[in-house]
């Protein structure tokens, strides 16, 4: 089967405006702040070819088993300052959002933190642990027959309610100043990368950074990061997503964003069928290629990475199936050029996500 991957030059070369710089300054509040690992692993440098490699472990964030919740911290933050500061009758709100399972955690331990109320809507495919997660987090959970973007339907609707706000890390057009929020949140991930690769000796930052991609928030982020620097050398940016739910791919392809009908996917924080509408601007300028994978290859990265101690989901194992996928087999020293790599290149993996978050048997991560 020819791997779905599209490679697009010039990609480096764009630029844009960075994120607001007291995000970092903001989270450094929260209880339990710490930067999350960023880990070397010689071997997959070795494997793959290349200088070295680094896996930012995002498996302990804020206490939770993914990145979420610094987009949610952050976007919540400002919605309650914006409250006050324009006089709105104090109480709690209900945040409404729909969620493959992450968000909805991170939205639903941000309301019991500050004293709010969640409502999560959580769509077919989400393993029953994790809705019993958010549950857990005080959440009010409702489950949604259809698929992920049936769910934002939902909450969207459910969150037009007196005192309910929408906290969705996904946009369309009316509805994107809250999703840039969330999205701003996440360059504190980006930022701490830049200090951890500094103190490893990389002060010239990554040759390549591989984030795991659904509605494409985080991988605007990570674009914004590494596209507002100077002009000059910048990273290549490579965007993997379950062949299942290749939105983004799809959208790259045909040159805009189009929905696209998913299946049954292990990588469920990724199974999403349209692209963010604030997102896919970035994501067509500063992405330098875009690459899918089938479940059983995130289960083998999934494996590969715990046996190098970072646990991993199949949606934070992704990173390192796509990079696998881009980098062998027939067509793969192409690649490889199309992204600039060679024996002393170093690159970053995000993985998003610890094996805890989104949890699947091995009978269902494997097939």
């Amino acid at each position: 089967m020819t791997l779905p991957w599209i490679a697009r030059p010039g990609a480096r070369a764009w630029r844009c405006g960075p994120a607001p710089a007291e995000v970092r300054a903001f989270h450094a509040t929260l209880p339990g702040y710490v930067p999350t690992p960023l880990t070397e692993l010689p071997v997959l440098a070795s494997e793959l070819g290349v200088g070295r490699v680094f896996v930012k472990d995002e498996s302990g964030r804020l206490g939770l088993p993914a990145f979420k919740a610094l987009g949610a911290s952050w976007a919540v933050h400002r919605i309650l300052a914006e409250r006050a500061a324009s006089g709105a009758r104090p109480g709690p709100l209900t945040l409404v959002t729909a969620t493959d399972g992450n968000h909805g955690r991170a939205v639903a331990r941000v309301a019991a933190l500050l004293g709010q109320h969640a409502h999560v809507f959580v769509p077919r495919g989400v393993h029953p642990r994790a809705v019993s997660a958010i549950a857990a987090e005080r959440a009010r959970v409702t489950e949604v027959a259809g698929p992920y973007d049936e769910a934002v339907r939902a909450a969207a609707e459910a969150a037009r309610s007196a005192d309910a706000i929408l906290v969705q890390d996904t946009a369309w057009p009316g509805y994107e100043r809250i999703p840039g929020w969330i999205v701003e949140g996440y360059s504190t991930l980006c930022a701490e990368i830049d200090e951890q690769l500094t103190a490893e000796g990389v002060a010239e930052g990554p040759g390549l950074v591989v984030v795991p991609v659904g509605v494409g928030s985080l991988a605007q982020a990570v674009v914004t990061h590494y596209r507002s620097g100077p002009a000059g050398p910048a990273p290549a940016l490579l965007s993997v997503e379950p062949r299942a739910a290749a939105c983004v791919l799809e959208s790259l392809r045909r040159g805009a964003p189009v929905g696209i009908t998913t299946g049954h996917t292990s990588m469920a924080g990724l199974n999403c069928g349209t692209p963010s509408s604030i997102a896919w601007p970035y994501l067509r300028q500063g992405l330098d290629a875009a690459v899918a994978v089938p479940d059983s290859e995130a289960a083998r990265a999934a494996a590969s990475l715990a046996g190098l101690g970072v646990s991993s989901g199949p949606c934070g194992a992704a990173g390192l199936a796509g990079l696998r996928a881009a980098l062998t087999g027939a067509g793969g020293e192409e690649r490889r050029k199309a992204l600039g790599l060679d024996a002393s290149s170093v690159v970053v993996l995000l993985s998003t996500e610890g094996a805890a978050a989104n949890p699947h048997s091995a009978q269902e991560t494997a097939g």
